[in-house]
């Protein structure tokens, strides 16, 4: 199946979608949208990769605009101001390459770096102005963006922010265990961490900078508004894993909800296929009720005063970008060369990752 899709360029392209990942759907119910900043977002990241010294020259130069990580979050978060913007697409870029340092310590046995890299997050998370300049790139990077988003929202919405990657960062942690001890978790098992893993509530809290508004507790524990938000993240996360199998079988990865249901409920590899991909399914149906839900609950929010009618527009915004998340996720899983393993010399190692940094060959 073919669609039009923005691409890297500034004009749109064709890209074709595997028959078996097509989701006409999406195709028709979820026009993509993308941030008018999106061309100078995508320069500023790739200058803020290569200051921070996250992707080496030579990386960044050949594979950064092929592996869209900007495409992503301008699809995404459209209506955000441009600093908030840049601000988000840094900290998503900085968790791809840390996710890949992730991967490598797990590929090449280093778990002593691994415990130490994950100490010094955690510490750099709560006080990133104290690790701006840490010998590690990914610690300095991590400082540089959470400082950043840190600016936008009062200090409640920092510290829940927080509390939600810390939680990543152990979630990680788990997974380097069961990856580096061949333990594939049951299905149960993968969906709980899958949604730390994938950082659901990260890209949920970040919708209210977008937004340029803190939400209430009673406004993002409301029922509707909530299953709207855990549909869009799950769909993306289930999306990835689908996308992402072949790729993962070849790196003997034992975390894809799709070798769960092989490991543990004996599907064979079709079976599996076809079952995630009903997984992906329903997430769009159901959001597309829970969306009408949470619509109706902004409405109400919007009671005639001035503070209702603010709150009213912000959930309705954060509930736009929910919707984008799906176009957004879809066609960056067709765009970004993060997922072309055919094209790759080994298809277990990115070519975009900088092996030799640790003297590994």
């Amino acid at each position: 199946m073919h669609a039009l899709s923005h691409g890297t360029t500034s004009k749109p392209t064709t890209v074709a979608v595997p028959q078996a990942l097509s989701l006409p759907v999406i195709e028709t119910a979820f026009p993509r949208h993308i941030h008018p900043y999106w061309p100078k977002l995508q320069q500023e990241t790739r200058a803020w990769l290569l200051e921070k010294r996250l992707m080496p020259p030579d990386k960044v130069a050949e594979y950064a605009d092929g592996l869209c990580y900007t495409d992503l979050m301008a699809g995404y978060y459209t209506d955000a101001a441009d600093e908030v913007l840049q601000a988000i697409a840094d900290y998503s870029a900085w968790f791809f390459v840390w996710d890949d340092r992730h991967d490598r310590d797990i590929v090449h046995g280093r778990p002593a770096a691994w415990r130490r890299l994950k100490d010094l997050l955690h510490t750099a998370l709560d006080s990133p102005t104290d690790h701006l300049r840490h010998e590690d790139s990914l610690v300095a990077g991590l400082a540089d963006s959470v400082r950043r988003l840190y600016s936008f929202l009062p200090d409640t919405w920092n510290a829940r922010f927080a509390r939600h990657f810390h939680a990543v960062i152990e979630a990680y942690d788990r997974e380097f265990h069961n990856r580096t001890e061949g333990i594939v978790p049951t299905v149960e098992e993968y969906l709980e961490l899958r949604r730390l893993t994938f950082a659901h509530w990260i890209w949920t809290d970040l919708l209210e900078p977008s937004a340029g508004c803190e939400l209430p507790d009673a406004v993002r524990k409301n029922p509707s508004y909530r299953k709207a938000a855990l549909l869009s993240q799950e769909f993306a996360a289930w999306y990835n894993d689908l996308c992402s199998l072949p790729k993962e079988i070849a790196g003997h990865e034992v975390h894809n909800l799709g070798i769960s249901l092989i490991t543990h409920e004996g599907l064979t590899l079709e079976e599996a296929v076809t079952d995630v991909r009903r997984r992906v399914e329903e997430c769009v149906t159901e959001f597309l009720d829970a969306e009408q839900s949470a619509l109706k609950f902004a409405d109400s929010l919007d009671d005639g005063t001035v503070g209702g009618k603010e709150l009213g527009a912000a959930v309705r915004a954060c509930l736009g970008n929910m919707r984008n998340w799906f176009s957004s996720v879809y066609w960056f899983h067709h765009e970004s060369g993060r997922y072309m393993v055919d094209s790759w010399d080994d298809r277990s190692t990115p070519p975009y990752v900088n092996n030799e940094a640790a003297g590994e060959k």
